[in-house]
């Protein structure tokens, strides 16, 4: 049999990235990111990683961010979280190539810990890129695109909605700074659209992170919300700065679509198991 696309031939997720896949022109900044990490975290770093576009070779030169993953040896400190912000700043600054960087900082413990076996640990196993330290995809199981993989990496869609809502006021005020309508539109888009795509991945039998892809295998499925679905794909893809386009979202896609997905998502796979509480 053919596998299905993102699967290998035993019908597992297969890691979609590698360093072999990016992009000449994106060399000298992952490059650049590996060493930095190292100088920045020295043994408190215990793995690090990129994922997104760059690693699956389709980044686009001053479209595409910079995504990095950190596992550290304990759990990340107020520090640690100020060193990232500051260590993306300085990528961004420094290559013209990116737009933009962004780091999730994590623990070793949390990323191999029970509660997020499908979900952070299928992140670094499936979509995360080893740039430096031990691979903790060694430590992890092989995951299929089934119910229980979808439930729990966004199951918690309606947990979303209400920070959603504030972020877009936050990023449509008057005093709002410059790239914060981009930065919604792009995240909150690729968010639906990827809970949008879980959502039937286990009848579609398949994998992929490829927005208009997601998208249409959701419109397959759910044809009355293909528009909206297509139109976050689009949007995901190339973010307007349009504060009015921003608040027409909220309305069509967090308040209707998003409600609407929420509620979908938990009669067809269950909400997702609760979380320790974070801070604000």
């Amino acid at each position: 049999m053919t596998p299905r696309p993102g699967l290998d031939e035993q019908g597992f997720v297969a890691r979609e990235g590698s360093l072999a896949r990016v992009p000449p022109v994106f060399r000298p900044v992952v490059e650049a990111a590996r060493d930095q990490v190292v100088d920045v975290f020295g043994t408190r770093l215990h793995s690090a990683y990129v994922y997104g576009s760059i690693p699956r070779g389709t980044a686009r030169v001053g479209r595409s961010d910079l995504d990095l993953l950190l596992a550290l040896r304990e759990e990340p400190t107020e520090a640690d979280r100020a060193a990232a912000r500051a260590l993306d700043a300085a990528l961004d600054g420094e290559f013209e190539q990116i737009d933009g960087s962004g780091t999730l900082l994590v623990s070793r413990a949390q990323a191999l810990s029970d509660l997020e076996r499908h979900d952070l640990g299928w992140f670094v196993a499936c979509l995360c890129t080893p740039l430096h330290g031990e691979d903790l995809a060694g430590h992890l199981p092989r995951y299929r695109p089934d119910s229980l993989l979808a439930r729990e990496t966004n199951g918690d869609l309606a947990l979303c909605l209400p920070r959603w809502r504030r972020l877009i006021t936050e990023a449509t005020a008057p005093e709002a700074p410059p790239g914060a309508v981009r930065a919604r539109v792009r995240g909150i888009s690729r968010h639906l659209v990827r809970t949008g795509f879980t959502l039937v991945m286990p009848r579609w039998e398949g994998w992929t992170s490829d927005l208009y892809e997601m998208a249409e295998a959701f419109a397959a499925y759910y044809p009355e919300w293909g528009p909206r679905m297509r139109e976050a794909a689009s949007l995901g893809h190339e973010p307007t700065d349009d504060p009015a386009v921003l608040r027409s979202f909220l309305r069509s896609h967090v308040e209707e679509l998003g409600s609407w997905l929420a509620e979908e998502y938990a009669r067809v796979h269950g909400v997702k198991a609760p979380r320790p509480a974070q801070g604000p």
